[in-house]
């Protein structure tokens, strides 16, 4: 059902620090800032040969990622997004082997313009899931 690796995002207390971390030291690509404000965050993308980096910092006081920061200081992986090409047949086959998808279990549209969900982290090992529609 799942596709390939989309990325790994990275809660980050300083976005340019990490930015540059990423452009400077690893000699990676990496965009320009983006605000999201539907999703309270603002994001700067690492090109990889073979995945993305998606650092993302808070944007607003209601950001999830506020939240995220306050219980790790340091930043840190906070969810793993894998491709599907049918958001909805793997959310309803997933809700029917027990799975809960967070929110209220419509796909929403994602920081790269396609419909993305969340998974529970208590269903998969801690982790959580994002999966988008490719």
């Amino acid at each position: 059902m799942i596709g390939r690796l989309n990325h790994i995002a990275i809660a980050v207390p300083d976005l340019t620090k990490a930015a540059n971390l990423y452009r400077d030291v690893m000699g990676a690509k990496v965009s320009e800032p983006k605000a999201q404000p539907a999703h309270g965050v603002t994001v700067v993308f690492v090109q990889l040969p073979n995945t993305k980096i998606e650092l993302l910092h808070p944007l607003g006081e209601k950001s999830p990622i506020a939240n995220f920061l306050a219980r790790n200081n340091d930043g840190g992986i906070h969810h793993v997004c894998y491709e599907v090409e049918d958001i909805y047949a793997a959310r309803d086959k997933l809700k029917a082997q027990g799975a809960r998808v967070l929110g209220d279990g419509e796909p929403k549209i994602g920081a790269h313009d396609k419909p993305v969900l969340f998974l529970h982290p208590k269903d998969f090992t801690g982790t959580l899931i994002e999966l988008e529609q490719v």
